[in-house]
């Protein structure tokens, strides 16, 4: 069972990681062609305001309702009730997704100015952002599928094809930026036709894998199924839960939207990076074990549900501490060696870095909040985690409106941080205070160990730093080469150190056999 979790996690965090090097890709050349300016501001906007309601369809409240009653299925039904079951869920689903995406196109000036009510009116920004956001909003009906899709393999363990599927988007946004920008008036306008078409592609992509399995749903609208209104009984506090995780970052965008122009796209520019250990760590190993969590909770095999949740605790801290370490410390290297030339400039880089270096706090946080929250979700628990998010948005709200009128868009980056802090805390408090969970005496040794090793790599990091300034000085391949020794070295400190301390490989992979 534990080597089946670490390759499946394997396996995820490669296409993750092949994901994650195009978007980075894809960065690189909206940085060099589009910079941080007002249309630009624009796009990320009319992108994020779509994945919002994709992580609510799909991603978020929707494949958190249905994979542990489709786990459920699979374990304790026939083969026809679980093919019922998927196609009744389909049809809903893309019955639902269609009205909300031409809803969305109609009141697209409304949106805009609700999400961004700092946008002049009538501005280069909100005309911009409302021509995107119609471009951009069948996204979620495509991308929701998509999901849907991948949520299906995911329960028959098929982790590498959903993981790719975001290659496919990357893929789009970067020849959209090289071929039809170019011939556009506004080029700009051409990222939004990259991610309606991206959308439509990705769905495409599962079906081979879909029919592989005889999985292929056949879209019937059936609201009486016992199952679907198990998963529409679910899906309420889930969809709060996740609308406010999605919230918080529009909620950023909100208050940026007051600042100077380019703050939105210095955010963005930043999260992308934070992203980057998120996806391939802390989501892969979310979706990795959550259907296994589920199928022990269904088994009632609380022992092996135990240890797959103290597995993917230790799995993310040994990689997520050193990652968020990694983060900090080569802020500036990162930004200036990525997107510095074109129309980003040194100003541009230096506003980005000190957004990476707050939001780099955050990385623990949110992969631990993750681990947990699937476990909450495999138990079909939805509303605790819904109850402690709220609590969340409204200590973010408050944070951000502190701490923006004391480093500007910093602030909002920092308040991101502290709370993701305080959700992880309080996740895992609630889970122990309700389950008797508890971390095993070897999690005193760990803790030391991880903290060796860290203490390490800092220190290397910091003996071979340069200063910005130096830094912009030099071509990119020098900047280039000079990061790459960085990242290769600190890596190697910490993995040495790591070995010296005690920890193999083995360890992990053992960990939820053994215990």
């Amino acid at each position: 069972m534990s080597n089946n979790l670490a390759k499946s996690s394997l396996a995820f965090s490669f296409m993750t990681l092949l994901s994650r090097v195009l978007g980075f890709v894809r960065d690189i050349v909206a940085a060099f062609i589009f910079g941080a300016g007002p249309g630009y501001d624009a796009f990320v906007l009319s992108f994020r305001i779509p994945n919002l309601l994709r992580r609510l369809f799909a991603e978020g409240a929707f494949s958190q309702a249905f994979v542990p009653v489709l786990s459920e299925y699979q374990a304790n039904r026939e083969e026809g009730e679980v093919k019922d079951f998927i196609n009744h869920v389909s049809g809903n689903l893309a019955s639902v997704l269609l009205i909300v995406t031409v809803v969305g196109i109609l009141t697209a000036p409304w949106i805009i100015y609700g999400f961004a009510p700092g946008f002049v009116a009538g501005g280069e920004r909100q005309v911009l952002a409302i021509d995107m956001l119609r471009l951009t909003f069948p996204y979620i009906f495509f991308i929701s599928l998509t999901a849907f899709a991948g949520s299906i393999l995911n329960t028959h363990h098929k982790f590498a094809a959903p993981a790719f599927t975001p290659v496919l988007l990357n893929i789009s946004l970067i020849a959209a930026s090289c071929f039809i920008a170019p011939h556009m008036h506004r080029p700009e306008i051409a990222l939004a036709w990259g991610v309606l078409i991206a959308g439509i592609v990705q769905l495409v992509f599962q079906v081979p894998f879909l029919l592989k399995i005889n999985a292929l749903p056949r879209p019937q609208i059936n609201w009486r199924d016992p199952a679907v209104r198990r998963v529409l009984i679910l899906m309420p506090p889930a969809i709060f839960g996740a609308a406010i995780s999605q919230i918080t970052l529009l909620v950023d965008s909100w208050f940026a939207s007051f600042l100077v122009v380019g703050s939105i796209s210095w955010l963005y520019y930043a999260d992308r990076l934070m992203e980057f250990p998120l996806g391939i760590i802390g989501v892969g190993l979310a979706t990795v074990i959550l259907p296994s969590l589920a199928k022990y909770h269904a088994k009632g095999d609380k022992e092996q549900f135990n240890n797959t949740l103290d597995w993917g605790l230790r799995c993310v801290l040994l990689v997520g501490v050193p990652a968020a370490l990694g983060l900090f410390m080569l802020a500036g290297p990162l930004i200036a060696t990525m997107f510095c030339s074109g129309k980003f400039v040194a100003n541009d880089v230096a506003m980005t870095q000190q957004c990476l270096m707050a939001y780099a706090l955050a990385v623990i946080g949110i992969m631990v909040a993750k681990i947990f929250s699937s476990a909450f979700y495999a138990t079909q628990n939805i509303k605790t985690p819904v109850k402690i998010s709220m609590g969340i948005l409204v200590v973010n709200i408050a944070l951000n409106a502190s701490l923006i009128n004391i480093f500007a868009h910093v602030g909002l980056a920092l308040a991101t941080s502290i709370t993701a802090a305080i959700n992880a805390i309080c996740l895992g408090y609630k889970w122990h205070s309700m389950h008797k969970f508890s971390f095993k005496s070897s999690w005193y040794r760990f803790a030391g160990q991880l903290l060796v090793a860290n203490l390490g790599m800092f220190l290397f990091l910091y003996a071979v730093q340069h200063d910005l300034e130096t830094w912009l000085s030099w071509q990119r391949s020098y900047r280039v080469l000079v990061l790459t020794g960085s990242v290769v070295g600190g890596g190697l400190v910490y993995t040495a150190l790591l070995l010296l301390a005690g920890i193999r490989p083995r360890h992990f992979v053992m960990q939820v056999a053994t215990g």
